[in-house]
Formats: C-alpha cells, structure tokens, sequence
C-alpha cells in the first residue's frame, strides 16, 4: 500500500483551501473497522468535520454513495474529495453509534425514509455485492458467502440442522433474475447509525455494494437484538418502495438467514447480545416448518 499523506499537511491545505473552518483541530482519532483512519475536526472544541483516509477504491465507492444520496437526510454531506482519493472530509454527526436508540419500530421508520426509500437503481455493473472486489455473479451467491463465513464463528454453538435449514433457505433465493440492483450502503447496522436522545440521527460508514432494496432492511433489522419480532417487521416491511410484493414466508425466510449471519458476527465482535440472539433464534426458527 502507498504511504498516507501526513495528516497534519491535509489539515493545513484544507485550512487552506478554505473546505474547512481555519481554526479547526484535530482532536481524536477515531476507532475504524476498516483498514482506513478517521479523525474527528473540531472548531471551538465542538466537532465539526470527519477526514478519513482510505484506499483510493474505498474512497471512491463511498464518495460514489454519498454523492448519489446527497438529498438523503441521515447521511453526513460530504464537503472534500482529495483528486487522488487518498482521503476525503465529510460533516459530522453529533450522537452516539449503537447505544441509547429507542424503540427498533421507531428507528428502522427513521432509517426507511431517510435513507433506504432514497436508493436509486445501478446500471454500472451486472455483478452482484462488491461491485470493484470480490463480485458475485449471482445475489444468492453472495448471499451464500456471508452463510458460509458465519458458520466459521457459529461452528458447534447451533444445531448442523439449523445450518441446513438456511441453506436451504438461500437455495429459494432467486439468482437476481427477480431483482434491480441498487447502489446500496451495505453495513447498515446499529454500529454504523448515529443516535441522539433515543433518534436516529445519522448513518456512517457505508461498505458500498450492488443488491436488493431488502438486504440493508433486514440487515438493519437484525443488527441489534431487540425487538427482533414480526410485530416490529411488518410494519416497517410495508414502508419500502422497490421492494416487490413477497409472501410472509418468503420475508422470514431472508429473516433467518440474516439472522444467522448476524449470530455469527456476534460470537466474534460482541458475545454480550448472544443471549438475546439466540432467543430470537428460537423465535424465528418456530415460524417455519
């Protein structure tokens, strides 16, 4: 990888430049998930300002996404693209990621109109997920990747039957003939949504990929393990634009499949919830024959 820019040379350019305020500091470097550096900017001791450094790729998607979705109000606007997309700088959301949230009902109603009733079809590719690394030919193949990958970290904890069984869920995954493709943010998880006062606030860090409207609904509906029932589902399910009519079963199916992936990412990242997970698990598992 080619060596980063010094931080403190970008700060003075964009100080410069006049993209940011010229009394802004940098004050903390944020904890990633990615490979990329995040500092916070802040001016008269407030935050203001996000400057990530990242792949050029990464920078790329992301300023592709945010640039697309501009007019959706959860995402932070972004302010700078460096031309050789070694970093770019975006406003920042006051808030904190994955505590304090609120009711699930409430939140998932915030994130559907303001960012996922936002998404957009994309033409520039016929691939399915990562659409510059790593993509699939089919949507149930990258489905059935991230299956695999969590039967890594499930290992013994359940049943081999429970792993058949989504299996053979994502076998009923249409191969995307029955799908569009939309530009997608791809990581859409509590980890990634900003909340403030018991309100979502904002959503950041996007991991961009090309799939279904549905994917980041379930996903953010199993990305924290309350409410995880069908009184929280259904309404919310019937909020999404592009989504194409499916049967309930069909809706719980997908449910379990990305529950299973989200129990697997808890095993590594954050064992606390597994209690809770595995009893919505139990719930989830009763549904289906």
């Amino acid at each position: 990888m080619a060596q980063r820019p010094d931080v403190n040379n970008i700060i003075k350019d964009l100080r410069e430049t006049g993209v940011i305020d010229s009394t802004s500091k940098v004050t903390n470097k944020m904890k990633g998930t990615t490979d990329g550096l995040v500092y916070t900017l802040t001016v008269n001791d407030e935050p203001k300002y996000v400057l990530k450094l990242d792949s050029a790729q990464n920078i790329s998607l992301v300023e592709q996404l945010l640039h697309t979705y501009r007019h959706a109000t959860l995402l932070p606007k972004l302010l700078y693209t460096d031309p050789a997309k070694a970093y770019f700088v975006y406003t920042y959301i006051t808030g904190t990621t994955h505590y304090k949230r609120g009711s699930k009902i409430n939140w998932l109603t915030l994130l559907i109109n303001g960012l996922i009733n936002h998404y957009e079809n994309f033409q520039h590719t016929d691939k399915w997920g990562f659409w510059l690394e790593d993509p699939c030919e089919t949507w149930r193949d990258f489905i059935d990747q991230g299956v695999e990958y969590a039967r890594i970290n499930v290992g013994s904890l359940l049943p081999i039957e429970d792993y058949h069984k989504v299996k053979s869920f994502v076998s009923n995954i249409s191969k995307g003939e029955g799908y569009e493709r939309f530009l997608l943010h791809g990581d859409c998880g509590v980890h990634n949504f900003v909340f403030d006062q018991n309100a979502l606030k904002g959503v950041i860090d996007p991991s961009p990929i090309v799939g279904p409207v549905l994917y980041d609904f379930i996903y953010a509906f199993c990305s924290s393990p309350d409410d995880l029932n069908l009184e929280t589902l259904i309404p919310t399910f019937t909020l999404l634009n592009h989504v194409p009519p499916m049967e309930r079963s069909m809706l719980i199916e997908e449910v379990i499949i990305q529950l299973y992936c989200r129990i697997g990412i808890c095993l590594k990242h954050h064992p606390h919830d597994l209690t809770d997970y595995l009893k919505a698990w139990d719930y989830w598992k009763a549904l289906v024959p």
